[in-house]
């Protein structure tokens, strides 16, 4: 687990007292990890207070893996609260089952249909849920579902499939666009930044 450093605000009087909690599940190689450090730059360079927390599951690519984000005026804990997450992005649709239970009353929710059967379900200690989505559209009002690898090909990459559902959760989230562009144009990898500002265009779009 690692715990990114918080910052002092740059104008603490106009920000939420109440944290903005964000969950993001999916699997290794997904790219999980990399949204949550744009997602974390972005509110820090908004003036907020940020913590984030990362749990990795198995070290092999298909591992189940999480990270917390908070951000406010001033956050105390990297880690949401049970029951407590304001979003939940998730990558993967059988992770989002999995995890709907953090959502808070009222929360909403981004889920990718994506089917990505990890590798402990080879050895029958697991049943992939086939109703994942059937059974989230009955528990979670605020639900958008979207084929983010789907709108990444159409784009001629799918590994841009993370950033498309960061577009998507910007829409969530009442934060400047430029600096949402300008984090995005950093922190993705050297020569893709046009592509992956594209992609952030169309899953805002979705």
């Amino acid at each position: 687990m690692t715990i990114e450093k918080s910052t002092k605000t740059k104008d603490k009087s106009s920000k939420n007292s109440v944290p903005v909690n964000v969950l993001i599940v999916g699997v290794g190689g997904q790219g999980v990890l990399l949204a949550s450090q744009i997602l974390s730059d972005v509110a820090l360079q908004s003036g907020f207070d940020v913590k984030k927390s990362e749990v990795h599951g198995m070290a092999q690519r298909g591992g189940v893996v999480s990270s917390h984000i908070r951000f406010g005026k001033k956050v105390y804990s990297p880690l949401i609260p049970n029951g407590k997450a304001d979003v939940i992005l998730a990558f993967e649709r059988a992770e989002a089952l999995r995890w709907v239970h953090e959502l808070k009353p009222g929360g909403s929710m981004i889920v990718n249909d994506q089917k990505l059967i990890p590798p402990i379900a080879a050895d029958k200690k697991y049943t992939y849920p086939d109703d994942a989505l059937t059974t989230l559209k009955t528990r979670v009002k605020k639900m958008q579902i979207l084929d983010a690898a789907k709108i990444a090909e159409g784009l001629g990459n799918t590994r841009l499939a993370n950033t498309v559902l960061l577009g998507a959760l910007s829409t969530t989230l009442d934060v400047d666009m430029s600096i949402w562009r300008d984090v995005i144009t950093r922190r993705v990898p050297k020569g893709t930044s046009d592509a992956n500002l594209k992609a952030f265009d169309k899953g805002r779009g979705a």
